[in-house]
């Protein structure tokens, strides 16, 4: 595995985010100023018996690999998964697999065509993955093509809802693709990231498509800092979205470092449900469900109590959280300390953790 590759886990991405863990006094104050609720979780009426989470699986490494070299060599800069890849993950019980792609690989010029051999990779590894419940099409771009955000002079969103009404119109009659609209947009008005998210799905459902389609906000979309920001927040301006096609959820990531950054390897206590305890809420109010489409931890003893706390909270508010994938797998991450990719025969810690949730969840859904 080169260092490029090492690198494309978001390192430099993730890094830039702001320190907005969890609310402590400070964050308090900064809350109440900016007028974002702070009810306890209890008044948010938690079902007493709520259905344990639907989706559940894992980022395979894929096509948002080597973005310095585009569109790449197939097999040195990227490669898509197979099967024989992904078969640790349905061994463990998942039924679920997003897969991470390049907006610039699939479609060379703004509103063009896709790209034939590259688009007939992503037909390829949908197949291979045909044993799988779900596999979601992630557009890995932070709502930027070619470094450029979308709201910037000579990007729209014309331009995404251009993608994806041609992604669409191939996958609409595989009902068990979804689509990720756009991962991580970030440094961006959460008004205009709206915005382009209302043209985009809006463009996918007049292809006819019914496919699961999912939503993210803005600042890299985590649930750590979905309320904060007052007018401005995910939770202000993403409220009451519409889908005419009703059957869409909001994507949430989080991470349990101390910066919600998924760069670090020591974890903040029960992070996890602090974390998410406000972005739940908010769901609940808006009688709407989210997927936590990426978190991850290092296989500490610290780290992986907070990953099993995070995955109880889960459970606890099944409602309102349809699934997760957990970040990652594949073999080209190599010695990363987030991969749970199998080495030589062995299963990493954190699998453990999830795999014991997931027979929680089919034990759950059998009774």
């Amino acid at each position: 595995m080169t260092t490029e590759h090492s690198s494309s886990r978001k390192k430099a991405a993730r890094s830039a985010r702001r320190p907005a863990a969890y609310l402590g006094l400070a964050g308090l104050a900064c809350a109440l100023t900016l007028g974002v609720s702070m009810k306890p979780l209890a008044s948010a009426r938690v079902p007493a018996n709520p259905p344990p989470p639907v989706y559940y699986g894992v980022n395979l490494a894929s096509g948002s690999f080597g973005p310095k070299h585009l569109p790449g060599l197939h097999g040195r800069d990227y490669l898509y998964p197979t099967g024989a890849i992904a078969e640790p993950f349905k061994a463990m019980g998942m039924n679920t697999i997003r897969l991470p792609v390049l907006w610039e690989r699939l479609q060379h010029q703004p509103m063009g065509r896709l790209d034939p051999e590259e688009i007939g990779r992503l037909d390829k590894a949908i197949a291979e993955l045909g044993s799988f419940k779900l596999v979601i099409i992630d557009v890995h771009n932070y709502a930027k093509y070619h470094g450029v955000a979308l709201d910037q002079p000579g990007r729209s969103g014309a331009m995404l809802a251009d993608l994806w009404t041609r992604l669409a119109e191939r996958y609409k009659s595989n009902g068990r693709v979804a689509f990720g609209i756009m991962n991580e947009p970030d440094h961006m008005d959460a008004a205009e990231w709206r915005k382009i998210a209302d043209q985009t799905v809006d463009a996918i459902r007049r292809t006819g498509a019914r496919n699961l389609v999912l939503v993210p906000g803005t600042r890299w979309t985590g649930g750590h800092s979905w309320n904060h920001g007052g007018p401005k927040s995910n939770a202000a301006t993403m409220s009451g979205f519409v889908d005419p096609g009703r059957n869409f959820i909001y994507e949430i990531h989080q991470y349990l470092d101390d910066d919600s950054s998924g760069t670090k390897k020591e974890c903040v206590g029960r992070a996890g449900r602090q974390r998410l305890e406000g972005v739940t809420r908010w769901l609940r109010e808006e009688k709407a469900k989210a997927f936590l489409g990426e978190f991850g931890t290092p296989p500490t003893p610290k780290c992986l109590a907070d990953l099993d706390d995070m995955l109880a909270f889960l459970r606890e508010n099944g409602d309102v959280w349809l699934g997760w994938t957990y970040w990652a797998g594949g073999d080209w991450w190599g010695d990363d300390p987030f991969s749970i990719q199998p080495h030589e025969g062995r299963t990493k810690p954190q699998s453990e953790v999830l795999k014991r949730h997931i027979v929680s969840y089919r034990a759950a859904a059998s009774r």
